[in-house]
């Protein structure tokens, strides 16, 4: 196999996971802008974060494998990713909620609320 078809499929590939990233975050901001906490990580609540782990988790597994696709083809790591992660974590007391922050990424993406 050539070099050019080994780049193509890891190409391929990337751009697969890369969809397959955006619809799994796509979902649960959907969920999260309906009322559900925890998903950035903003709330105290133990089962609130508990319940978005599998979740949180699967999206960074994801994001960690496609920053590497993208840095064996010498490409910027993955923008989304890195966004969303830096939009988890503690905030102000006055920063808006989780629902309304899912809605402006809703937004941002592109999607209906």
């Amino acid at each position: 196999m050539s070099r050019a078809d080994r780049l193509e499929r890891l190409d391929t590939r990337r751009v697969e996971l890369e969809a397959g990233y955006r619809d799994v975050l796509l979902d649960a901001l959907r969920q999260t802008a309906a009322g559900s906490w925890g998903l950035f990580g903003h709330t105290q609540d133990r089962a609130m974060r508990a319940k978005w782990s599998p979740v949180v988790t699967d999206l960074c597994d994801r994001g960690e494998e496609i920053d590497q696709l993208r840095d064996q083809l010498g490409l910027a790591p993955f923008a989304l990713h890195s966004d969303f992660e830096a939009s988890r974590g503690p905030v102000a007391s006055n920063a808006p909620g989780e629902p309304k922050q899912a809605k402006a990424w809703l937004k941002r993406l592109g999607e209906d609320v």
